[in-house]
């Protein structure tokens, strides 16, 4: 009898196609060697007793920001990765895809970042470069060939220096299509952050003239750039990468007008993948953090939140991801008009899907599986993962539906050292979280030694992003 590494054993398994069984799960040398029925005869050096508990393919957020202290341009010491992707693994997420943010070329520091990464993370990782200037442009091949990383963000609103906050140059729509045309030749994706800058300028002036201290915290903050500004930015560069032949990913789609020109685009023959955030689905414009919940695009009304839970359930969407910003309180200070917009999310990813989605809301745990792992791993090209099945990648988020439990600022393990879920009562709860068969969380605990045990993940599109994902069915 072969004996195996790992066995999971009593637990109900969510298999991609089938949803939840009753299985036991064999792992070996880091991937999963069998599918058993549950009590079969197995043989394995270690077995865990998994009964009332329910095993997800390991979670992929494929949108956050990885950096140092206030900078999220990217990690700088390995402590840095090791922190975020401890909050990762406490989120049930076993593989994270990070933005890359410089003026300089990636090829100066890829090696660099790459081994300062491995070094610190727990859970696997791959990286998205945002290509800002014409020298990253030309990099564009290199990138999708060599690196793996065939992944490029752009942001759309970078002009007249609205990019100055985060060192950036000024883009137009000329760079958006060449960018494009450069992804569409050698195999690779665009995800733009759609806002148009020009219509939000004028809002803003007008926003700011009425409330020049921002007593209206988070309602100005949308008011100063609204869903039409996200919604035209949306229809735009969806028009560009169809001419362009390129599959574009949408990311932080934040409302009903965004996610309807998304649709449009998809409708109209556009290979386009919609993304959203957790944030978006549980907080809005009536929320008493004020300044705290500035995030860019900003929180919109409780209808948009609507329209987005609707899209999760009628296969609109296809993905959930964080968004992740490290940056502590600090960055809040001086008001909604001065403070740095962003939260953290990683490890509220999960629990607000299982909580809100399908405790209060009914989503089925199969959907949440194809919205954070199935669909993610498809889409960014990460073949392994994303999936429990023989020969993929052992990466699991075993949780207890059940458990209610309250996030608590002491609980947190980003570095962000906040959450704006805090105080709010959760059900359903990561308990244990395996990435490549290893424990990096057990019990609700990081396990000691985890840091620097990740892999860095060279990605190739194929399939889903090439030839365009179709909308899930939806859910019965």
């Amino acid at each position: 009898m072969t004996r195996h590494d790992l066995l999971l054993r009593g637990a109900t398994v969510v298999l991609p196609g089938t949803g939840p069984v009753a299985c036991d799960i064999a792992v070996a040398e880091g991937r999963i060697a069998a599918l058993l029925a549950p009590g079969a005869a197995a043989e394995a050096a270690e077995s865990w007793d998994l009964a009332g508990l329910v095993v997800l393919p390991g979670a992929i957020d494929a949108h956050l920001h990885l950096g140092h202290g206030a900078d999220i341009s990217r990690p700088r010491i390995p402590e840095d990765a090791a922190v975020e992707s401890g909050a990762a693994a406490a989120g049930g997420i076993t593989c994270f895809l990070p933005y890359l943010m410089a003026t300089d070329p990636f090829s100066q520091f890829w090696e660099e970042v790459v081994a300062v990464t491995a070094a610190g993370s727990r859970i696997d990782f791959g990286f998205h470069p945002i290509i800002s200037t014409e020298a990253q442009l030309a990099e564009v091949p290199l990138y999708a060939r060599d690196y793996g990383a065939p992944s490029f963000k752009i942001f759309m609103n970078n002009r007249g220096g609205e990019g100055k906050r985060l060192g950036l140059p000024d883009i137009d729509d000329g760079f958006l299509l060449r960018l494009a045309e450069a992804a569409a030749a050698h195999g690779g994706m665009v995800c733009p952050h759609p806002e148009t800058i020009e219509l939000a300028w004028v809002l803003r002036a007008r926003v700011m003239a009425a409330d020049p201290e921002g007593a209206g915290g988070l309602a100005s903050w949308n008011a100063s750039r609204p869903p039409f500004v996200e919604a035209d930015a949306v229809q735009r560069a969806g028009l560009v990468a169809r001419h362009a032949g390129a599959p574009l990913y949408i990311v932080h789609t934040s409302s009903a007008a965004a996610l309807d020109a998304a649709r449009q685009q998809r409708a109209l023959g556009g290979r386009v993948f919609i993304e959203t955030c957790p944030h978006y689905l549980t907080h809005d414009i009536g929320w008493a953090g004020g300044a705290v919940g500035k995030i860019n695009p900003p929180l919109r009304d409780a209808a948009d939140r609507a329209a987005l839970w609707a899209g999760l359930a009628d296969g609109s969407i296809d993905t959930v991801a964080t968004d992740h910003v490290h940056r502590d309180l600090s960055g809040k200070e001086g008001g909604i008009w001065k403070a740095s917009p962003g939260c953290p999310g990683l490890e509220t990813l999960l629990p607000v899907l299982l909580s809100e989605g399908h405790a209060k809301r009914g989503l089925p745990l199969a959907r949440i599986a194809e919205l954070v792992s199935g669909n993610p791993a498809r889409i960014m090209g990460l073949p392994r993962k994303g999936a429990i099945a023989p020969g993929m990648d052992a990466d699991f988020a075993i949780i207890d539906p059940a458990a209610r439990w309250k996030v608590t600022r002491q609980g947190v393990h980003s570095g962000a050292g906040y959450s704006i879920h805090e105080g709010w009562e959760m059900q359903g709860r990561v308990v244990h979280t395996l990435v490549r068969g290893r424990a990096v969380l057990r019990d609700g605990a990081l396990v000691e030694g985890c840091a620097g045990t990740g892999r860095y993940i060279r990605r190739r599109l194929e399939g889903a992003a090439r030839s365009g994902l179709p909308p899930a069915a939806a859910p019965g």
